[in-house]
C-alpha cells in the first residue's frame, strides 16, 4: 500500500506549481466542447512530465503505470461558464467567460496528481487513466468522451472525481456518500401552436397561451400523483414566452424547463408523461405542440463499497470527513458512473474569511481557496494508487 501522508507532503511541497497551473488556467476560461487554449496548456504540462496524452472526444486522456493490472480513472473537468468575473482577484479573467465553478482547480489538481503518480510509475501495480474533460457545464463532455472510448483501451475498472465547494466547506474537508448523490437532468422545450388572431375576436383564433397554462398545471400531476414521494422527482417549467401585443393572440408559445430524478424509472416515466400531457392537452384545446429534449444526463450513483474504500484512504489526510448531501443538481460524471463503479466526492475550498463566503459557485464574485490544491492532488493520486494496490492480483 502507499502512504497517503507521503502523497500529501509531496503535494504540499509543489504548492507553488499547483497554484501557477491554476492561475494560468483561470486566465484562459473557455466554453463547451472546444477548449483549444486549455487543452493545449494541459497537453504541454503533461508532456513536461514525460507523458504522451491523446486527444479524445474533445478532451485529453493518458495512462500512467505498467501495461498490466487493473485500471483506475481520475476525471477533471476543464470548461468555464459564460459570465464576467467579478472576484476582484489580481489574476481575474477578463472577457465574457469565467471559472466560477472551480474547474480550473479540478484541472490543476489532476495535473498535480499526474506528477505524483508519474514519480511512482514503476511501483504502480496497474494503470491510472487521466480524463481531462470538456463541457461539464453543458452536460455533454463526459458522454462525448465515453462514446469516444475513454472507458476502453484499456478498460476502466473504477473511477473517481472531486468537486470543489467554496464558502462554509473549509479546506481540509471532504464530503462523500454511498448510493445516489446527484439527480439526472433532462432539459426540454415545448412549442405550443395555436392560431393567431385579434384579441377582441378570440372565437376566430386558437389561443396558445391558454393551452400553455393548462399544460403547466397538468404537468404538476406527474410530481404530485404519479410517483412515489420517497423517490424524488422534480418536473419544473421555468420559462413561458409568447405574444408581443396587448390586443393580439399569438401563433405560438414556447415553454422551457427541466426534469430531475434519482431513479432511472422516474426519469423515463417523467419524459414519457411530459410528451403525452403536452400533446394531449394541446389537442384537447384545438392546438398542437412539439416537445424537444435539449440535453440530458443520467443520475450519479456512488458505488457503496468503492465509496467506503476511497473514503478510508482519503480520511487519512483530510482534517474532516462529512456526508455529501444528496442533491437534485446534476453532474455529467454520471455518464461514467453508469458504466463503471465510480465515486464523486466534494472537497472544501472555502474558509472562515469573508472573501470565501461572499458568493457561491456559479456567481461572478465567487473566490475559491487555493490552499485546497495540494490536498486535492494528494487525494486523487493516493486513492488511485491505493485502490490499484488493493485490487491487483
Amino acid at each position: 500500500m502507499f502512504e497517503m501522508n507521503r502523497f500529501y507532503e509531496q503535494a504540499t511541497a509543489m504548492a507553488d506549481t499547483l497554484r501557477a497551473d491554476r492561475r494560468a488556467l483561470h486566465g484562459m476560461p473557455e466554453l463547451g466542447m472546444e477548449l483549444p487554449r486549455t487543452t493545449a496548456y494541459v497537453e504541454q504540462r503533461l508532456g513536461q512530465m514525460g507523458l504522451e496524452p491523446t486527444r479524445l472526444g474533445g478532451g485529453l486522456t493518458v495512462c500512467i503505470g505498467p501495461q498490466k493490472g487493473p485500471v483506475f480513472l481520475l476525471r477533471g473537468d476543464m470548461d468555464a461558464l459564460k459570465m464576467q468575473e467579478a472576484s476582484g482577484l489580481d489574476f481575474a479573467a477578463t472577457g465574457e467567460c469565467a471559472h466560477t465553478c472551480g474547474h480550473d482547480l479540478h484541472t490543476a489538481m489532476l495535473l498535480g496528481a499526474a506528477a505524483l503518480l508519474k514519480e511512482r510509475e514503476a511501483d504502480l501495480p496497474g494503470r491510472v487513466k487521466l480524463m481531462f474533460q470538456p463541457s461539464e457545464e453543458n452536460l455533454k463532455g463526459a458522454a462525448a468522451m465515453v462514446e469516444a472510448g475513454v472507458l476502453k483501451n484499456p478498460p476502466v475498472d473504477a473511477a473517481m472525481a472531486l468537486h470543489v465547494f467554496p464558502g462554509p466547506m473549509h479546506v481540509g474537508t471532504l464530503a462523500w456518500r454511498q448510493g445516489p448523490a446527484l439527480a439526472s437532468s433532462d432539459s426540454f422545450s415545448i412549442l405550443v401552436r395555436g392560431k393567431a388572431g385579434h384579441g377582441a375576436i378570440p372565437q376566430n383564433a386558437v389561443d396558445p397561451l391558454t393551452i400553455a397554462a393548462h399544460i403547466l398545471l397538468a404537468l404538476q400531476e406527474v410530481n404530485a400523483r404519479e410517483v412515489d414521494p420517497q423517490d424524488p422527482l422534480v418536473l419544473t417549467v421555468c420559462t413561458i414566452h409568447g405574444g408581443e401585443l396587448h390586443n393580439s393572440i399569438p401563433e405560438t408559445v414556447e415553454m422551457k424547463g427541466s426534469i430531475r430524478a434519482f431513479s432511472n424509472h422516474n426519469r423515463a416515466h417523467a419524459r414519457k408523461r411530459l410528451v403525452e400531457i403536452c400533446e394531449g392537452t394541446a389537442a384537447l384545446f384545438r392546438g398542437s405542440c412539439e416537445v424537444e429534449f435539449l440535453a440530458g444526463v443520467a443520475s450519479l450513483h456512488n458505488q457503496p463499497e468503492l465509496a467506503a474504500e476511497l473514503a478510508g484512504y482519503a480520511g487519512r489526510i483530510a482534517k474532516k470527513m462529512e456526508e455529501l448531501p444528496r442533491q437534485m443538481g446534476s453532474e455529467d460524471f454520471a455518464e461514467v458512473s453508469q458504466q463503471v463503479p465510480s465515486v464523486f466526492m466534494g472537497i472544501g475550498a472555502g474558509g472562515p474569511e469573508e472573501i470565501y463566503n461572499r458568493a457561491g459557485s456559479h456567481h461572478p464574485a465567487v473566490v475559491f481557496n487555493e490552499e485546497v490544491l495540494p490536498l486535492g492532488a494528494a487525494v486523487l493520486a493516493g486513492c488511485a494508487a491505493n485502490w490499484l494496490a488493493a485490487h491487483a492480483e
